[in-house]
Order: structure tokens, then C-alpha cells, then sequence
């Protein structure tokens, strides 16, 4: 045979070995498992996801014209007030928040919400603020105008008003309303009455407290504070009291404080005040001075008395005006007497209006205190080293318009606030 036709072409002869190998191969080992490649089973579906929103910011209440914040204030005050069939309804006389003086402003305030509620809600009965119509058990509304910045502060120049009104419901003893609005500057005559303008002491004290926490320091539902609760008939004899003495009724005043002072309820600076002013304006200086020693007595009790003594513009001497200064020595008397009594020691604080360099106000607020621990201590000599003169400046201010007029005449004042004497 050919040996040429014997012999396979090399890549055939590779191809046939391989083949043999391979079967080869499987003959010696077992069969390989069988893979199942099935898809696996879907996993369990996933719980479904619940987005939460974050709470909604409040919305500022934006400063709107004077007007327009009564409108709003009052209109959601009575429409949340859900009556549904006649209800009494008496205002106790609107305050400054920080001062607790009535202002024009305050009064004008009240004039509107009478005519919203007339006007537009006809099951509110609106009656005049007195003894019979609070038996009644009526709703009470109360309500405050304060100066503030536009971060909600009453410390610092205001920058916008903020009104506050509340309806307290005497025959639940819960506060069923609430209204709030912001006011412009503009358009606001914030000049105190003149009963308040008068009084010769800063008048806020833990009943007029009492009402300034029962309009801004509630929600609705909250109960009413029981101090304001408890004295709320005192209040109606003080606000005719109030009315008589600006109608220059001075003997009706009077005669209306006397019966206020006689309640449980009658220790109050506006009653003291009150009883001081008419006895005055009647000539009747004795009875003034006994008065004004009770407001001494209740403002030491008090551990502070804030008094309105009026200086000359940049100066440490009293207002010149005999109308105005001629009862300081009687005060300083009173004070001096009284403060020499007590076991105790008296920082004399003075306090000027927002007019003028933070330095130069620090300098004539200590200088009018020292004025004062000056007259008192001629007085009674041995205060002498039990008194202590400071100046804040207009730091403390109550109103800080810097108007330097009637407006802003309690920021200008003299506190005397009770200490412990060094040993």
C-alpha cells in the first residue's frame, strides 16, 4: 500500500485523539449532576414606604395696616367662638402688655370689636363691662396691645404691634377663643388715658399679671386664671372708677376706689393709685400722702415699686412744672419713712428713654439715682448706708420708642427694688 495513503493529515489525527480523549474521559468518571437553571422565586415584596411631611411652619402673622390687624383679630376670635345661640358678651377694658396701661390705641380697639360683633355676629350680645352683667356668667373678652420687634420680643425698639384677644367663658371656666394679629406702626396713637398717664407708679401687678396671662399665656381649653377670675368684680368697679376720674368726676372716683379697696380683692396698685389721684385733684393732700403710703406698702410687699419721676430733658432735675413735680417730696417722704421701717436694704434704680448714646444714658440714669438716694437720705439720715444708686440705661425700657413724651414716660422712671443688706 502507499504509505503516502496510510497517513492522515495531521489536523484530522488531532481531532480524532482529542475525541477519543474526550470519551475516554466520560467512560471514567460518573455522569455530572444535572444543574437546574430555573429562575429562583421572587423575594418578598417590600412593606410599602410611607413618606411623613415634616410639620408645617407656622405662618408669620405679618404686620399689617392698624385697621385691617382689628379686623383680622377679631374676626377669627368670634367666628372660633362657635356660639350657636345668644351668648352675653362684656370687654374688660384692653391693656398695654408690658405696661398694663390703658392706651388710646387700646380704647379705639375696643370701639371696633363692639361694632365687628354687632355688625357681623348677631348671637353676641356686647353689654357694658359691670357687676350685674358679669353674674351672668358671660363670655369675657380680654385682650393686650404690645409693642414688638419683628421676632416676637417686647425688649428693644418696637417694630410692630401685636394684637391679643381671648374669650373666657364663665360658665365652663375655659378659654373657648382666640384671635391674634400684627399691626404697622403707623396710624397707632399707643399716648396712655389720663387716669393712667397720672398715676404716679407703674401700676402692673400680679392681678393685672393675672389678666395679661389669661389672653397671651392660654390655648383654648385652658381653664381661666384664678386670679383674674376671683377679681374680675373688683374690675368692673375699677374700670367706672377709671371712666369717672377722665370725666373729671373726681368725688365719684373716689367713692368708687374707696369701695373697691373695701373687696377681697381691692389690694391693687390701680386702687391705691386710684385713691391717691382723686384725693389730690379734691385738695385733700393729707388723705393723698396716706394713699400714696399704701402704694409704698404694696410695692415693697412686691419686693419693687416702680415710680414716674419726671426729669428735665438730659438732666437730673426734677420736670419744673409745679403741676407735675409739686407732690415729689411727699413721694420721697413716703418712700424714705417707709423703706426706714422695713428690715431690709433699697437699690435705687434709675432708667431713662431710648434717646441718645447707650453710654450717655448709663451715665444720666446713675446720675438721676443718685439725685434721689440724695433727697432720701436728707430725709431720713440713717438710709444713708442702707441705700445703693445704679443706672440701666434704656436697657429695661417698657416701651423704647425713644419718643421722649407721654407715650414713652414710664421707660424714665426710678425703680426701688428691696435687697438683703451686706453683713
Amino acid at each position: 500500500m502507499n504509505t503516502r495513503t496510510r497517513l492522515l493529515p495531521l489536523a484530522a489525527l488531532a481531532t480524532v485523539s482529542a475525541a477519543c480523549l474526550l470519551t475516554l474521559a466520560g467512560c471514567a468518571t460518573a455522569p455530572a449532576p444535572t444543574v437546574n437553571y430555573a429562575a429562583p422565586p421572587p423575594p418578598p415584596p417590600l412593606p410599602p414606604v410611607v413618606v411623613v411631611a415634616p410639620p408645617a411652619a407656622p405662618v408669620p402673622l405679618v404686620p399689617v395696616p392698624f385697621d385691617t390687624a382689628i379686623i383680622n383679630a377679631a374676626t377669627a376670635l368670634f367666628r372660633n367662638a362657635g356660639v350657636d345661640s345668644m351668648r352675653v358678651v362684656v370687654i374688660d377694658p384692653l391693656i398695654d402688655g408690658v405696661s398694663g396701661e390703658q392706651t388710646t390705641a387700646s380704647r379705639y380697639i375696643e370701639t371696633r370689636l363692639k361694632d365687628i360683633a354687632r355688625d357681623q355676629f348677631p348671637k353676641l350680645d356686647i353689654r357694658d363691662f359691670s357687676s350685674d352683667n358679669v353674674s351672668k356668667a358671660p363670655l369675657v373678652l380680654v385682650g393686650t396691645f404690645t409693642g414688638i420687634t419683628l421676632d416676637n420680643k417686647t425688649v428693644g425698639k418696637p417694630e410692630a404691634y401685636r394684637i391679643c384677644l381671648a374669650l373666657a367663658d364663665f360658665s365652663t371656666n375655659k378659654i373657648v377663643a382666640k384671635g391674634v394679629a400684627r399691626s404697622m406702626l403707623d396710624g397707632v396713637n399707643s399716648t396712655p388715658t389720663p387716669y393712667f398717664s397720672d398715676t404716679p407708679v407703674w401700676v402692673k401687678d400680679q392681678t393685672v399679671d393675672a389678666y395679661i396671662k389669661t389672653c397671651q399665656g392660654t390655648k383654648v381649653g385652658d381653664p381661666i386664671d384664678p386670679i383674674y377670675r376671683d377679681s374680675i368684680e373688683t374690675a368692673t368697679v375699677i374700670s367706672d372708677a377709671i371712666v369717672a376720674y377722665e370725666k373729671r368726676n373726681f368725688r365719684e372716683a373716689l367713692e368708687l376706689y374707696a369701695r373697691a379697696v373695701k373687696a377681697a380683692t381691692g389690694d391693687q396698685l390701680r386702687v391705691h393709685s386710684g385713691l391717691y389721684l382723686a384725693n389730690w385733684k379734691l385738695g385733700k393732700k393729707a388723705d393723698a400722702e396716706t394713699a400714696f403710703g399704701k402704694i409704698v406698702d404694696h410695692g415693697l410687699a412686691a419686693q419693687k415699686l416702680s415710680v414716674k419721676f419726671l426729669f428735665q430733658p438730659r438732666s437730673t432735675d426734677f420736670w419744673s412744672d409745679a403741676n407735675v413735680s409739686g407732690p415729689y417730696p411727699i413721694w420721697l417722704r413716703q418712700i424714705a419713712t417707709r423703706v426706714a421701717k422695713a428690715d431690709s436694704c433699697l437699690q435705687i434704680v434709675g432708667h431713662t428713654s431710648r434717646s441718645g448714646s447707650e453710654p450717655v444714658n448709663d451715665k444720666l440714669s446713675l446720675a438721676r439715682a443718685q439725685n434721689v438716694k440724695r433727697r432720701m437720705d436728707a430725709t431720713v439720715p440713717t438710709l444713708a448706708s442702707r441705700t445703693t444708686a445704679t443706672g440701666v440705661g434704656y436697657r429695661e425700657n417698657l416701651v423704647g420708642s425713644g419718643a421722649d413724651d407721654l407715650t414713652d414716660l414710664q421707660d424714665r422712671r426710678v425703680e426701688f427694688r428691696m435687697a438683703k443688706c451686706a453683713s
